[in-house]
């Protein structure tokens, strides 16, 4: 449930690219192989009611997408009612006149996967994925909230998530640099424009909504006749149409709303303004407002952003981030909405760079490319770049950006499901003359400017209040009528009574002549192929070296290779649609490729090189080393980034393989002074082909990908004697609870942890571990989640986890919190773990039941793509389980009873706890203190002590209930 802002679906185009030479032992190809069509093929019909239906059928997992989108969002809201549509999107999600209770609970109980809810400045949506034997269910609860929601809204629902909302937009604007899109809205669309307020509004305005306004909405907006579903998977029209007409067809149709006329507000004069923040260095934003969404302009736009500053070579890299070495990152995007659309670059200044310098240099590459245009192999990699994402993009069939979305956003805005059609066509066929002339025509005068500084936070105004419009109902169009009526709701939702098979693809292996154990799942839906060659080590391989150098290194292998420095091989890269990547964790490191079929082997001539022969060029060293340590400030100021960086060392204690940064970032001194032979050691030290595993997810066959394999890697061999990882030993517990408090000043939430170490993944109970934790913070539903967020409404979201590691698992709760509710916030947080691990509230069997089905019966639509497939099979690998772990784990799921899980429950001790609170001090420090929950220290960003300890406290009983908050 939250506000989205986001480019439209990936749009493609077919760019053949010429082969790489490689100093891999083996030619790479003459040319690619052919070029698979790729396409969203899709059937539609309209229900009397006028709800448009469209249908696309695809029988790879047992899944459906349902995806519902509403033709409104923040640019209907009338004045002094900013934040209406977002608001509303969150009241969908309560019960409806026929299902009192969370929106959610029937969908957990069936493993629904991908569900949410999303509002920007045009449409608002809701989605699920769904095993297909509860489809039913899900058009049930769906149709529901549409014809039968007005009953179900009351004062107490409406009060509730207006503060969830106002807690959703706090915690936005906490982050650093979290003002800027507020104001940059404000200033690039004229007052009274749809598009000058933001989606998530005004605080003025939420608080003003009344019960009354709330009905109205619903009444003007959520008719079918302004909604469109799209129904994608394991189904066909046929079922489309008798299941759809069933559960919908009885709705009656509301009014016919006309939507705001195009208005691009296209600028006259360029603007600029500098604000502060508490942020490390500067950051510049640079807008325009350009052509709507479905124009030829948009779409070409897009190419132009690409070749501007969309791929690791683009013309702005290429000058800021590696010539000049201004920056340390910088981006181009073209963003479409329906009324018009913004074209964006960001950069973020080097410290003690005058941003006026990086200004200057933008404008001049945004004038040069406009004038020139790009050249040829700039526009094919671009292409090509844009044709892989979509393929990459279709893989999934719904959630975020999946199939169903671009259809539905299609019908929407278009008119017409198959619009990407027209869009893959448009950057198929653009010319260069094209891409310059789009980007004269739209990147001149006009722009604004937003230059954020360090320096004092100041609070963001509030738009000026208006009064607000009264809302009137139209009159319902006469055009649609309704079906007869199909369904007794009175009996309530449909029960799921089976549930599809889980099919995880079978594991083939084979052996290289380096020593790799190859692992294979085949997966031929899309023509892409995936690997992930693994070797242990990780960030516990930092032991005797430099904090960060497993990390650090990972991240210097994608900068070079073979005969190819930095930016030739991301412009190699490109050219193949490939994406290369390089990381490491706690326990391992890998080195990815994503391959499209048609350049398979070129691609993995280039993915050898990087495995086998990184440059770890100086030049490239010193710019990747000032860029990194510009993250590691960019972390101490982000509220969870410096939790993550200090709790480590709270948790295992200094000198612990695990007692370093869990972002894996390293400290500034120790990246400072990282040299070339610090990364040529670990590269060769680990990086052991004998010791790797390699998997490979895809549209393949082990007799195809073998000999492939071999031609590039068959001869690696490994330099001297393998190290040995250092198994992470056990740490005890600290004897009482433990309280650090950082201080973010200006902040308006506190960011709350509280955490300590659990047995290994690797432990017989960890699964059982799981389940328990499920209960109590895993899920949305979860105990920690609706006490916090549903309840109280002081958060947007609270919830509890534990990463998987070789050594003992580090567990914590976490909650964002509005500010003035810190300490009560920690009282809860407290009283739900002692309750739950002492068995004063023990796992209930309708609890487990429901995390048991979250777990088991999401498994079908769980593994829908290569990506999913190759996690599992990671963990397979690194922690020596069978190859049917799945199958395994789901039997000891389903066998695990309410008495088990609270056996697990009770490996928490709630007085051993180590607190980290990220906020205000002057506002958090005192009522924190008077919890008497355990010794309270201040800490800097560092984990070093700032103040004399207070004296150790006895740890608190578990404190009683707070009083709801309505």
């Amino acid at each position: 449930m939250t506000v989205q802002l986001r480019p439209r679906a990936a749009l493609l185009a077919v760019a053949l690219s010429a082969a790489l030479g490689s100093l891999a032992p083996a030619p790479v190809l003459a040319k690619p192989a052919t070029v698979a069509k790729v396409d969203i093929p899709f059937e539609q019909f309209t229900l009397p009611n006028g709800l448009r239906v469209v249908v696309h059928t695809d029988r790879k997992a047992p899944i459906v997408a349902v995806n519902i989108w509403y033709h409104v969002g923040s640019k209907d809201e009338p004045a002094g009612r900013t934040g209406f549509a977002h608001l509303f999107e969150h009241l969908m999600f309560q019960g409806s006149e026929n299902h009192d209770g969370e929106y959610f609970e029937p969908f957990k109980q069936v493993g629904v996967t991908g569900q949410n809810g999303t509002t920007n400045t045009d449409r608002t949506n809701y989605f699920e994925n769904v095993p297909t034997t509860a489809l039913d269910m899900a058009l049930w609860m769906e149709s529901d909230r549409m014809g039968h929601l007005l009953g179900a809204i009351d004062q107490a629902a409406l009060d509730e998530q207006r503060g969830v909302v106002q807690n959703e937009k706090r915690q936005g604007e906490n982050q650093p640099y979290g003002q800027v899109w507020e104001k940059l809205t404000r200033a690039m669309y004229p007052a009274g424009h749809p598009y000058h307020h933001s989606v998530i509004g005004s605080m003025n305005d939420l608080n003003a909504a009344s019960l009354d306004d709330v009905k109205t909405w619903f009444r003007t907006w959520y008719g079918p006749n302004n909604a469109v579903l799209v129904l994608a998977g394991d189904i066909d029209v046929a079922t489309a149409k008798e299941k759809v007409a069933k559960y919908f067809g009885d709705i009656p149709a509301g009014p016919s709303m006309a939507q705001p006329k195009v208005d691009v507000a296209k600028r006259e004069k360029s603007t600029r303004e500098v604000m502060t923040d508490k942020v490390p260095q500067a950051r510049i934003y640079r807008a325009w407002n350009v052509a709507q969404v479905g124009t030829t302009d948009i779409d070409q736009l897009q190419l132009f952003a690409q070749v501007l500053g969309g791929a690791k070579s683009s013309r702005l890299d290429q000058r800021l981030l590696h010539q000049d070495k201004l920056v340390d990152n910088i981006s181009a995007g073209a963003y479409s909405s329906q009324l018009g659309s913004n074209f964006v670059i960001m950069a973020s200044v080097k410290q003690g760079v005058d941003p006026a310098k990086v200004e200057a240099i933008i404008d001049e590459e945004v004038k040069r490319l406009a004038k020139d245009g790009p050249t040829a192999d700039e526009l094919s990699r671009g292409k090509t770049a844009f044709r892989a994402g979509f393929i990459r993009g279709i893989e999934r069939i719904g959630g975020f950006g999946g199939k169903a979305d671009a259809l539905a956003e299609c019908t929407v805005y278009e008119g017409d499901p198959g619009c990407f059609r027209k869009s893959l066509a448009t950057i198929d066929a653009a010319t260069a003359a094209q891409v310059r002339d789009v980007g004269a025509k739209w990147l001149g005068v006009g722009d604004h400017t937003i230059v954020v500084e360090p320096g004092a936070r100041v609070a963001l105004a509030e738009l000026p209040s208006e009064t607000p419009k009264p809302f009137t109902v139209p009159a319902v169009d006469p055009r649609f009528t309704t079906l007869p009526k199909q369904v007794d709701r009175s009996t309530g939702v449909p029960q799921t009574k089976t549930f599809p098979d889980l099919k995880f693809p079978e594991l083939r292996r084979a052996t290289l002549k380096n020593g790799t154990q190859v692992i294979l799942a085949e997966r031929h839906d899309i023509p892409v192929v995936q690997f992930s060659y693994e070797f242990p080590g990780g960030f516990t391989a930092d032991q005797g070296r430099k904090s960060g150098t497993a990390n650090f290194t990972m991240g210097l292998l994608t900068e070079g290779a073979g005969k190819l420095g930095a930016l030739p091989f991301a412009d190699a890269a490109d050219a193949l649609g490939a994406k290369l990547d390089a990381s490491a964790s706690l326990d391992s490191t890998s080195v990815y490729l994503s391959a499209l079929k048609e350049n398979l082997a070129p691609s993995l001539a280039l993915y050898a090189d990087m495995l086998r022969q990184p440059r770890f060029d100086q030049t490239e060293i010193d710019r990747v080393k000032a860029t990194w340590i510009a993250g590691i400030q960019q972390e101490k100021v982000n509220p969870s980034a410096v939790a993550m960086r200090v709790m480590p060392t709270l948790l295992y204690g200094a000198g612990h393989p695990y007692a370093i940064p869990f972002t894996g970032s390293g400290n500034e001194v120790d990246i400072q002074s990282m040299t070339r032979e610090d990364l040529v050691d670990f590269h060769r030290d680990w990086l052991r082909p004998e010791q790797g595993t390699l998997i490979v997810v895809g549209d393949t066959t082990l007799k195809e990908i073998v000999p492939l394999l071999e031609r590039q890697l068959g001869n690696w061999k490994a330099e001297g004697p393998a190290p040995q990882v250092k198994a992470p030993v056990d740490v005890a517990r600290p004897a009482h609870a433990r309280v650090y408090l950082i201080d973010q000043p200006g902040a308006v939430q506190a960011n709350l942890f509280a955490s300590q170490v659990v047995p290994s993944s690797k432990d017989p109970g960890s699964i059982r571990f799981d389940i328990a934790n499920g209960v109590l913070g895993g899920d949305f539903t979860s105990r920690l989640n609706m006490n916090l967020r549903e309840q109280k409404h002081w958060s947007y979201g609270a919830g509890s986890s534990a990463s998987n590691t070789l050594g003992q698992r580090p567990w914590g709760a976490r909650a964002p919190v509005q500010i003035d509710k810190t300490a009560e916030a920690m009282q809860e947080m407290q009283k739900e773990i002692a309750e739950f691990a002492s068995g004063a509230k023990p796992a209930t069997p309708a609890e487990v039941a429901r995390i048991r089905n979250i777990q088991n019966l999401s498994l079908p639509g769980a593994y829908e793509t290569a990506s999913a497939v190759m996690g599992t099979i990671s963990g397979i690998v690194r922690y020596q389980r069978p190859d049917d772990y799945v199958v395994q784990r789901k039997a000891e799921i389903e066998a695990m009873t309410p008495a088990q899980v609270q056996q697990a429950a009770a490996t928490l001790d709630p007085n051993a706890l180590t607190w980290v609170v990220v906020g205000d001090l002057k506002q958090t420090e005192a009522p924190v203190r008077a919890l008497n929950l355990g010794q309270v220290q201040v800490i800097d960003a560092e984990g070093k002590v700032v103040d004399a300890p207070a004296a150790p406290a006895a740890p608190a009983a578990p404190a009683a209930p707070a009083p709801k908050a309505r």
